[in-house]
């Protein structure tokens, strides 16, 4: 299991990373709002190896059955492993690439609040609140944590699917 475990998940994080990295450029054309679905895109389409290594589990260790169960184990594996890549080139990322990340964020979150006609008061709650996750996020536990949280409920998600899908009983044999 571990084997297939490592290989799948370290193909899955490092297709999320890689287009990571490739967005990287058109962040500033498409924005946060379309960068985010471009985000998510790219994690279903590698986390869709949740599904193959199930399935490579099954077919070469289980011989051709698996449980819902061990089904979810090894799905849940591979996500974590992807998962932590992800978060690995995130970290490279926003501190080599974007350091000025999370200025940009909470300037562009105030920004789209001012655009819809917000009050002063709730614009000032808005830089308060921004102000805060700064300071939050300057904890690295915090980024991690926070960083972690993206990917996970979606190969979560895929692993659950997966496992139900995949999951295969021993035939009765004929006496």
């Amino acid at each position: 299991m571990k084997r297939i475990v490592l290989v799948f998940g370290l193909i899955s994080g490092a297709l999320m990373a890689a287009l990571m990295f490739a967005t990287l450029p058109f962040l500033e054309k498409i924005g946060t709002d379309k960068g985010a679905i471009v985000g998510y895109t790219s994690m279903v389409l590698a986390f869709m190896l949740v599904f193959f290594g199930i399935r490579s589990y099954r077919e070469n260790v289980g011989g051709g059955t698996i449980t819902f169960g061990r089904a979810f184990a090894v799905g849940i594996l591979i996500a974590v492993i992807s998962s932590v890549c992800y978060v690995l080139a995130w970290l490279i990322l926003s501190h080599y690439f974007m350091p000025d990340f999370v200025d940009k964020y909470a300037a562009q979150a105030i920004e789209q609040l001012r655009a819809s006609g917000a009050n002063a008061q709730a614009i000032q709650a808005k830089q308060q609140e921004m102000q805060q996750f700064k300071q939050l996020y300057s904890n690295p536990l915090f980024k991690v944590a926070m960083t972690f949280i993206e990917p996970f409920p979606v190969g979560l998600l895929i692993t659950l699917i997966s496992a139900a899908i995949l999951r295969k009983k021993k035939s009765a044999q004929p006496a």
